[in-house]
């Protein structure tokens, strides 16, 4: 092997490790796209022949894959694992959907403090853009535009927690934390009462962040969660009891019983 291809594998490699380190910690996310290669050749400073060995690194460890002639994009890391068909199926249960809520109330009051410790100045900036973000939509009755708002803000927690495992893990989670989020919503929102309170929340978990209030935020974050829990918990016995009485009403489906009508006698006849 040559001087200079010791040097180019060298140079392919800093690129891969440099460009493994954003992804670890959350500066490129999943399924988000590089730059074109000649601009993302000059930020490197490196020739696009190295590169594209860089890349070819990263293809192969998973941390890549080709956007269909269009560059490279970040893999989607974690979803394999997070949506396995036995995942799927338990999420389907309440005991399950339960318990997620209570890992989301562990994590999510442990990621509000270390952020209100560890956020940057930069980071601080994002959440409270985001904020203004969730009230202009609040303001519009924008539901759709509110809940992905409150997505974004629980992802930029995490990420201002400044622990790369956690962002990892939430990330790769970021598609059931919206589904949640959208599920919760879409129950939720039909009280405006409840609505205000949900915006309220959101408002005291991301203004004691800015504050830098490690304790009020890990508390206003157990707070939200808790109080999705019981909510989710009383809309689902809500819906179990319905479901009952509509069974009982037809007789199950599997009787000769129809909703709103009386066996009488001459009907009989």
């Amino acid at each position: 092997m040559t001087n200079a291809s010791v040097k180019s594998e060298r140079a392919a490699e800093a690129v891969a490790q440099h460009l493994e380190s954003l992804i670890l910690e959350g500066s490129l996310r999943p399924d988000e796209r590089l730059l074109p290669e000649r601009e993302l050749a000059e930020r490197l400073n490196v020739s696009r022949s190295t590169l594209r060995d860089g890349l070819k690194i990263l293809e192969e460890r998973g941390l890549l894959t080709s956007a269909g002639g269009r560059g490279s994009r970040v893999a989607a890391l974690g979803k394999a694992a997070i949506t396995d068909p036995l995942i799927a199926m338990l999420v389907r249960h309440a005991e399950a959907a339960d318990d997620y809520l209570e890992f989301r109330g562990i994590v999510e009051s442990a990621a509000a403090a270390l952020a209100a410790q560890r956020a940057t100045e930069v980071e601080l900036a994002r959440i409270r853009d985001c904020l203004g973000r969730m009230d202009r939509a609040h303001a519009r009755a924008d539901t759709g535009e509110e809940a992905e708002a409150d997505t974004e803000l629980h992802l930029l927690i995490y990420e201002a927690s400044h622990n790369m495992t956690l962002l990892q893990i939430m990330q790769a989670l970021a598609g059931v934390l919206r589904s949640d989020v959208i599920q919760n919503r879409s129950r939720l929102f039909a009280v405006p009462a409840i609505r205000e309170l949900l915006r309220q929340q959101h408002r005291a978990i991301a203004e004691a962040i800015l504050a830098r209030d490690a304790q009020a935020a890990r508390q206003a974050a157990g707070e939200h969660i808790g109080y999705l829990r019981q909510a989710s918990r009383e809309i689902r016995e809500a819906e179990a009891r319905l479901d009952l009485s509509l069974r009982r009403l037809n007789g199950g489906g599997a009787g000769t019983r129809a909703a709103g009508t009386k066996s009488t006698p001459a009907a009989e006849g």
